[in-house]
């Protein structure tokens, strides 16, 4: 492998230049600011997703603070492995300098793989880990060797314990493996090993999702209801036509599984990718959760062609070339490059009778925080003392929540209470609400928590998504309710 280094590292440099350089950009979106406010909470779990997005937010903030560009170099740094590992799974299937110039590049890319490793969500490890496991299962198919099954275990493990869609994975492999030597592995017990050390790495999830009621569930039900069930039965697969010439590598990868004379000994592999497809067809998933796929098709895609051109290896460049230029345009509404004023102008974008701009709602939900949080640390300070000890910060939604806690830390803010989300197992903390500065939560839900409250001001943005424009500021006082007896009434309202 050393020699075609220079290939990996001109290709994984190229990668990390382009987001050091998007990181900086724009400010952290919703998401991000719930994965860097459970991790303020560790636990072995929390009502949206497993625990390891909290690790990696614990280690981001004691490197680097709530520094934008550092948080999301996490993400981006599993976009790279990613990378190098797609090269290494075209080395492992046999391929030559060419198959690996073109495995990186499939990785470099496939566009929503920008965006995918700019933002810090459990996304990019997703990613990371079904692309490692794929190796490493590689890996034991060319040597035999046990001890990649083990690695196997421990990555299936740490995958359950960053997205639960690891599962599919899970399903797609054993299924796969029935097919690779007629299913001999099975009667292996370091295959058997590698299932029990995964099961005993995620137990402790199992054990906090049976003692709150497994809200997985209740996640998935309320994602069903209100995002799910509004796709259409072939959104799924459509949305893959998308990226016409990266697809184009992957279903020449999935071919060669099955009909190319050296390549089909990982059959295996290509029944596992359709066993995943389909289900994730059947279960209405978002379309990106089947991204995580494609690495290994690349790799797989990649080998193939290199055999296909071997009498004119430098029609490979050629290949390079219909991959990278037609993505290079594209960049900029992938991952934030471009400062906000000239992305307007370079995407052409025109402002609405308001003055608003709307931008995609990944962009424009990375816009309004940190005007909603000076505000609140306006109206906090505007406080007398006592009034000041006894407030609290009201948010409607864990946007507004997150902004408060992780954008709220530099102005020494107390934490926020929310009902939404992971936010409401923190509860109300030891304070009643006498006083309270509300955010986002319309005057109806202010009135019947409150009998006085005062509107202070509407927040808008021109360029915040829809959800927090227009979004209402109220001083409350007087309680109708304690908050403590109030807060076990709200478990059934925290993901509306």
């Amino acid at each position: 492998m050393k020699k075609y280094l220079p290939i990996v590292l001109i290709l994984s440099l190229t990668k990390l230049l382009i987001h050091l350089v998007a990181n900086r950009n724009y400010g952290f979106q919703r998401d991000e600011l719930l994965h860097l406010s459970v991790s303020e909470h560790l636990a072995w779990g929390y009502m949206e997703f497993p625990p390891f997005i909290a690790v990696v937010g614990k280690l981001a903030h004691f490197l680097f603070g709530y520094s934008l560009s550092g948080v999301r170099l996490f993400s981006t740094l599993a976009g790279v492995a990613i990378l190098i590992l797609c090269c290494l799974i075209a080395k492992e299937l046999g391929g030559k300098r060419n198959a690996i110039m073109l495995a990186g590049v499939s990785v470099l890319a496939f566009l929503p793989f920008f965006r995918n490793h700019t933002l810090f969500q459990p996304v990019a490890f997703d990613q990371f880990f079904w692309t490692l496991a794929f190796y490493f299962l590689i890996k034991y198919f060319n040597t035999k060797n046990e001890r990649f099954l083990v690695w196997l275990g421990i990555t299936a493990g740490l995958g359950l314990m960053n997205k639960y869609t690891f599962v599919v994975w899970g399903l797609g492999v054993v299924i796969g493996l029935m097919f690779f030597e007629k299913g001999k592995l099975f009667k292996n017990k370091w295959l058997h090993v590698s299932g029990i050390i995964a099961l005993l790495m995620v137990l402790p999830n199992i054990i906090w999702q049976a003692k709150h009621h497994f809200p997985l569930l209740m996640h998935l039900r309320q994602l069903k209801e209100s995002q799910l069930d509004e796709m259409g039965p072939y959104d799924f697969a459509l949305e893959q036509l998308k990226f016409p010439f990266t697809l184009l590598i992957s279903l020449i990868g999935l071919f060669a599984s099955f009909f190319d004379t050296e390549l089909r000994k990982y059959k295996s592999i290509g029944i596992a990718v359709l066993v995943v497809f389909f289900a994730m067809w059947l279960l209405q998933s978002k379309a990106y959760y089947f991204f995580v796929i494609y690495p290994v098709l690349f790799a797989l895609g990649a080998v193939k062609i290199e055999k296909l051109l071997s009498r004119k290896p430098i029609w490979n460049y050629a290949v390079v070339l219909v991959l990278i230029v037609p993505v290079i345009y594209f960049i900029p509404m992938a991952t934030p490059v471009l400062p906000i004023d000239t992305f307007v102008h370079y995407a052409k974008l025109q402002p609405e009778k308001d003055g608003r701009i709307i931008l995609t709602d990944d962009y424009a939900d990375m816009f309004g925080w940190e005007e909603q949080v000076k505000l609140a640390d306006s109206l906090y300070n505007s406080l007398s003392k006592p009034d000041k000890e006894k407030c609290i910060f009201l948010a409607e939604n864990y946007g507004e929540a997150g902004a408060l806690k992780i954008l709220g830390d530099k102005y020494n803010l107390p934490d926020p209470v929310s009902r939404h989300g992971s936010f409401w197992t923190w509860g109300p903390g030891d304070k009643k609400g006498d006083v309270c500065i509300s955010i986002g939560n319309e005057e109806e839900v202010v009135r019947k928590l409150f009998e006085d409250c005062k509107q202070i001001k509407i927040i808008t943005h021109k360029y915040a998504i829809d959800e927090e424009n227009n979004i209402p500021v109220y001083v409350c006082r007087k309680p109708k309710k304690d908050l403590q007896q109030l807060w076990p009434e709200l478990e059934q309202y925290i993901f509306e």
